[in-house]
């Protein structure tokens, strides 16, 4: 019994220590833990991170492969700050976990555009059209975005762009089908196919098959779009020192700079 009754209470010690280098590890108000998706933020965050280090900040990178656990970490506390998220997918993830996350800066747009092998301009698009999209709602509004601003569709009053979705369409003078059952990742090929006369693709596909966005794409988002990639951040924390400073030297004209330089046109970096 005793030795159990030991066995126990060290058990006991070990947890207390580890929960304690958790919150000592937190606590730090000069270590930022950021969880950011592999390309490009968590490259983009590992190349400030000796510009961060003068400024005495610590920058603890933690790569994520999915969409889900970097907002859940976050709001869990294991995470100070994420970045990889458009404001749009912040906004569904709060309504949706009852998470209370805020932007505490927009970095880059990672542009959708729309490519095609049968027109050079989307003022060239012929009645009855077929445009093809991916199945992630969150670029059905992308889309709609880039044909509203080309004169080809129009939306329903009170509709905004990041909500709207193909039924939301107003006038279709020309008539477009819309298909949006593909995964994302099978855009290109769906354009190497020829089987659309437009194909939306999102940049990190479109450079993947050998696109350069900027120059091959028909139509592009402008960096006005909502679906800026941002900082993320627990509400209060935005206006943190540290935070302030990772911002400020995401933002850097260095930063920027090397961004453009890095991708080429397909990660897009914003004031």
């Amino acid at each position: 019994m005793q030795k159990r009754y030991l066995s126990v209470l060290a058990g006991l010690l070990i947890v207390g220590l580890l929960l304690t280098g958790c919150r000592a590890k937190k606590a730090d108000p000069n270590t930022i833990v950021i969880g950011a998706s592999t390309i490009p933020h968590a490259a983009i965050l590992r190349h400030i991170k000796p510009e961060l280090k003068k400024e005495g900040i610590t920058l603890d990178v933690k790569a994520f492969s999915d969409y889900v656990l970097p907002n859940k970490a976050l709001a869990s506390g294991e995470l100070t700050a994420n970045y990889y998220q458009h404001i749009p997918f912040m906004k569904k993830a709060n309504h949706d976990n009852g998470y209370h996350l805020v932007s505490a800066g927009g970095i880059h747009l990672e542009p959708l555009g729309l490519y095609s092998k049968r027109v050079k301009k989307l003022s060239a698009v012929k009645t009855g059209a077929t445009v093809l999209v991916s199945n992630s709602q969150t670029d059905w509004g992308r889309v709609l975005s880039i044909l509203k601003a080309g004169g080809l569709i129009t939306l329903k009053p009170g509709v905004k762009v990041e909500n709207a979705t193909f039924n939301d369409i107003a006038k279709n003078p020309k008539k477009l089908k819309f298909k949006y059952t593909f995964e994302p990742k099978l855009m290109p090929e769906l354009l190497k196919n020829d089987e659309g006369t437009l194909v939306a693709i999102n940049s990190n596909y479109a450079v993947q098959a050998g696109f350069t966005p900027e120059k091959d794409a028909v139509a592009i988002e402008s960096l006005s779009s909502p679906y800026v990639n941002v900082v993320a951040v627990n509400k209060g924390d935005e206006n943190k020192p540290a935070i302030k400073k990772l911002i400020k030297a995401l933002k850097s004209k260095s930063t920027q700079a090397w961004i453009k330089k890095q991708w080429h046109g397909a990660v897009l970096p914003v004031k």
